[in-house]
């Protein structure tokens, strides 16, 4: 039988857990934690020879205090340290919180990113929260927004359903971005009855002239059933990993596959797609057993 003091004791000790816990979900990990997430692959019908190392960054979700212009030249720091054959942007720059002590501009976070070098390029898309924020862009059901314009401005390529042809050791392949599935929101203000995607996947593989392999970036991993098999890999982000996650399920995922897209490498009918658990935070400042990542891929 418990005595009043090993109940004391008992519940002194669950309150010091649950407080540990939570400090270390609301503070450690979204603030000082930085993981590099590796991935080694081959994909179908990936050319013979050709050797690619893709550095991609997704979801900054730039404030204070949680994504600071420090912080993210400090993983930018690191990303170039991977030595990529290419870098890319998976989008979600601006913030998605309103439990934030300052907003980060566009001009500064996307001066940070500036930083970013590798060989092939800097190529980002955008996500849902560089449409969502932007009033201007939401009003006009399209064009650009603050985001695409910031990034420009500072010499990354921006893909908004493009596709545009490198070449690596003589090796040539497509990256392919998409613009954004959740870009323009419902409202009476905005004229629309539902959310309305910007995104064109038959529009933008048309551009693809050979048979050499394609990237797909794609913020949101939801159209990853509609991605053709001439797709070697699919990149996204947005999920987060669902923020919280234990024992490789997430119980909240923004997605309406649920746990299927939430992170990490996934195979479908030969079809490959890597989802980013992303590096800030989005709706709260809140991250449990899925740590900020950069993620690297090694391809062929």
């Amino acid at each position: 039988m418990i005595t009043r003091r090993g109940f004391f004791k008992l519940v002194g000790g669950s309150v010091a857990g649950i407080m540990s816990l939570g400090g270390y979900a609301l503070a450690y990990e979204p603030l000082a934690r930085l993981s590099i997430t590796r991935y080694r692959l081959t994909p179908p019908g990936w050319t013979p020879g050709l050797k690619l190392r893709i550095v991609a960054l997704a979801d900054l979700h730039a404030c204070e205090p949680w994504m600071s212009v420090n912080r993210i030249a400090a993983i930018c720091r690191k990303a170039n340290e991977l030595e990529g054959d290419v870098t890319v942007l998976l989008g979600d720059y601006a913030s998605g919180m309103n439990i934030v002590t300052q907003y980060v501009h566009s001009s500064q976070w996307s001066k940070a990113l500036a930083t970013l070098q590798a060989p092939l390029g800097v190529h980002a898309i955008m996500g849902n929260h560089d449409w969502w924020e932007d009033r201007t862009a939401q009003k006009n059901g399209g064009m650009d927004t603050f985001g695409h314009r910031a990034l420009a401005n500072v010499g990354v390529s921006v893909y908004a359903n493009r596709a545009v042809r490198l070449e690596k050791d003589g090796h040539g392949f497509w990256l392919a971005g998409l613009e954004d599935q959740l870009a323009l929101l419902p409202g009476r203000k905005w004229g629309r009855k539902r959310m309305l995607g910007l995104d064109d996947l038959d529009g933008t593989m048309a551009q693809v002239t050979d048979n050499a392999p394609v990237i797909l970036l794609a913020h949101e991993p939801d159209i990853f059933p509609r991605v053709p098999e001439r797709v070697s890999l699919t990149l996204s982000g947005h999920t987060h990993g669902g923020q919280i996650r234990f024992l490789g399920r997430s119980p909240v995922v923004p997605s309406r596959y649920g746990n299927r897209y939430a992170y990490g490498h996934i195979v479908e009918q030969g079809r490959n797609i890597i989802v980013s658990g992303g590096l800030g935070c989005s709706i709260a400042p809140v991250r449990f057993g899925v740590p900020p990542e950069i993620v690297v891929i090694d391809l062929g």
